[in-house]
């Protein structure tokens, strides 16, 4: 599990730094999807904060799950506020608030999840 969350933090920094250099290529594609970006934001941050949770709720001897899904959920919360605020400073990139929104929901949701997993 690992090394699965370390690979996919991995693709989420290069979609990030490709996008931030305007070299996203054949997924700029899917940028014309009415949506898409929206379900992106929340699929890619939802999965990235369960892969976390998973890894962190099983490495760490802590007694509450709820509290390291609780921090993680907030320490992603800050970088996806800071990426998305980022955002204003590239040419080939704007800042939105929907699409900051959907992140927040996708990190809600799979905390909830994983929380929720037996």
């Amino acid at each position: 599990m690992k090394w699965l969350t370390f690979f996919f933090t991995l693709f989420i920094i290069l979609i990030i730094i490709l996008a931030d250099l305007g070299a996203l290529g054949f997924l700029k594609l899917l940028n014309q999807i009415p949506f898409a970006d929206k379900v992106g934001h929340f699929v890619l941050y939802g999965i990235l904060t369960l892969l976390l949770d998973l890894t962190f709720t099983r490495a760490l001897p802590l007694p509450s799950r709820k509290l390291v899904v609780l921090r993680i959920a907030l320490f992603l919360g800050l970088l996806i506020g800071l990426e998305e605020y980022s955002q204003q400073f590239f040419a080939k990139r704007t800042f939105d608030l929907v699409d900051l929104a959907f992140s927040y929901l996708g990190v809600i949701f799979f905390s909830w999840v994983a929380i929720n997993k037996k």
